[in-house]
């Protein structure tokens, strides 16, 4: 199984699909499924099943030890990764509720470590990937838009993280929830 921890947008479809439609067709750009949208906390690869338990048992202690309760996340703005030179990633940024995703990063992957995955070989930034970008073909028109465009995608109370199965098809991923880890 093909395994990432996540804090869904539930209810903010529209919003995502709002965001994309403000991105230039370049011919270069694949959007996400908006019905798909998260924020990522951790990418554990592949898992064998067997691991599930001890996964969601890491899971839980972690939301114990970041210490964070039901919160507000408000999703906006555009930026890129890895650079506005270099784009391989378009994404909306979150402009309330970071450092609490931030410390569910922190706890996750202490607990997620402690097991055996792989740290993040990146800094944690919490995003909403809107698309994909394949080559440079129309990248001036991408910078152009990432650096006026200020869209607000929504607002969401953030009450669990999921741990979320991606299977890759011809048509992009197709996401399941294994398990739900409530806030106390």
């Amino acid at each position: 199984m093909r395994l990432f921890v996540s804090v869904d947008l539930d209810g903010l479809a529209e919003g995502v699909a709002d965001a994309q439609a403000r991105l230039p067709e370049t011919g270069s750009l694949r959007p996400v499924d908006p019905a798909g949208a998260h924020v990522t906390l951790e990418f554990l690869g592949e898992v064998a099943p067997d691991r599930l338990d001890d996964l969601e048992a890491a899971l839980t202690t972690a939301v114990d030890d970041a210490g964070v309760g039901r919160f507000t996340m408000v999703v906006g703005g555009l930026g890129v990764f890895p650079s506005l030179d270099y784009i391989s990633v378009v994404w909306a940024g979150v402009r309330e509720g970071g450092p609490e995703l931030t410390r569910l990063h922190d706890a996750v992957e202490r607990e997620t470590t402690a097991l055996g995955f792989d740290p993040a070989d990146h800094d944690f930034t919490p995003h909403v990937t809107l698309a994909r970008m394949n080559d440079a073909r129309g990248k001036e028109a991408v910078q152009r838009v990432v650096q006026e465009a200020d869209p607000t995608v929504g607002r969401l109370d953030v009450t669990e993280i999921r741990l979320t199965e991606s299977r890759l098809t011809d048509d992009g991923p197709v996401y399941e929830t294994v398990a739900r880890v409530p806030f106390a």
